[in-house]
């Protein structure tokens, strides 16, 4: 039976000796951004007070996705065998054919200029990887991170070389090495505290909000929905950093920086009530992102010619400076 992640977070906690005296990474938040609430997206990834960690009996999937809804696209992770998905939101991989037609009819992309009251999409907000918790920078900075000590960070993380979660974190640490594309800043947070900084540094500013995806109804299915009436609220015009949940045994978050992006917080309502505030993302220059990249495909067209946009799961999240 395949280790769950919560298993793996638990073991190697219990190995480098996490103690419960451990100043929890929200301490670090708060000292460094104390006028800035914690969204939501972060607050689950916590540790409990009773000091259990927070996370799934799910385990480590091989889709991290949420299948037919435009959250995952599939690549191979060569050597294993293995099919392994990476974000849509990783701009230098191409999509298949196969899940080109999967996400026909999702807003999973979408042009700025739809981005309007009144009009409808289909698209389903989730989680994108099981919900574990953050390790404390400390603890984060002596495990090995980079696929050049792949077998040490098996060993440490009590995987076997040829499970499916071991391929999982191998696809993990190659999209955290990848070069970024031209404009863009990127950095693989493996900590809170590492994540604040790369905020704070890359938007030059300590006076920053940082928004998730929230919805009324967590387990809402894929539905249409319409973008309510003064439902559009621009959150940042130039630069922003997004940071995107990455499937591991503790909470990594693949962050980015980038001059040439807009970012809108929008209001939305689904068909059977649901209510959403979800987080949008616009990229004014797509001119280095793969020619085959899924956004291309499913809205035809080049890149580099019109701004594209996307929604974030509920586990992402945008930071920008205060107006």
């Amino acid at each position: 039976m395949a280790q769950s992640i919560y298993t793996v977070a638990i073991l190697m906690m219990a190995v480098i000796g996490v103690s419960a005296g451990s100043l929890p990474p929200q301490n670090y938040w708060h000292s460094v951004l104390p006028h800035t609430p914690i969204p939501s997206a972060l607050r689950q990834r916590f540790q409990s007070d009773d000091g259990a960690t927070v996370g799934t009996s799910q385990g480590v999937v091989v889709n991290v996705g949420t299948p037919g809804v435009g959250v995952g696209v599939a690549v191979g992770t060569p050597g294993t065998g293995t099919i392994v998905n990476v974000y849509p939101f990783i701009y230098q991989y191409a999509a298949t054919k196969t899940q080109v037609h999967d996400n026909v009819g999702s807003a999973l992309f979408f042009l700025e200029k739809d981005l309007l009251p009144g009009s409808k999409m289909t698209v389903h907000f989730g989680k994108t990887t099981p919900n574990v918790a953050f390790l404390p920078r400390s603890v984060a900075n002596s495990l090995p991170f980079s696929s050049s000590k792949f077998s040490e960070v098996l060993s440490r993380l009590s995987l076997k070389s040829n499970s499916k979660e071991a391929a999982i974190i191998s696809q993990t640490l190659k999209t955290c090495e990848e070069k970024p594309v031209k404009g863009e800043t990127k950095y693989c947070a493996t900590s809170l505290e590492s994540m604040v900084d790369f905020a704070t540094a890359s938007l030059g500013s300590r006076d920053l909000h940082a928004i998730s995806t929230e919805v009324s109804k967590p387990n809402s299915p894929k539905q249409a929905y319409v973008i309510e009436q003064s439902g559009v609220e621009k959150v940042s015009d130039s630069k922003a950093v997004a940071c995107h949940a990455e499937p591991y045994a503790y909470a990594v978050y693949y962050c980015h920086a980038s001059h040439a992006t807009k970012s809108y917080l929008v209001k939305l309502s689904g068909t059977d009530g649901t209510k959403a505030e979800a987080v949008v993302v616009c990229h004014n220059d797509t001119s280095s992102w793969n020619p085959k990249h899924i956004a291309f495909q499913l809205l035809k067209i080049r890149p580099g010619t019109v701004p594209v946009c996307h929604f974030l799961p509920t586990d992402h999240v945008v930071w920008a400076v205060d107006a």
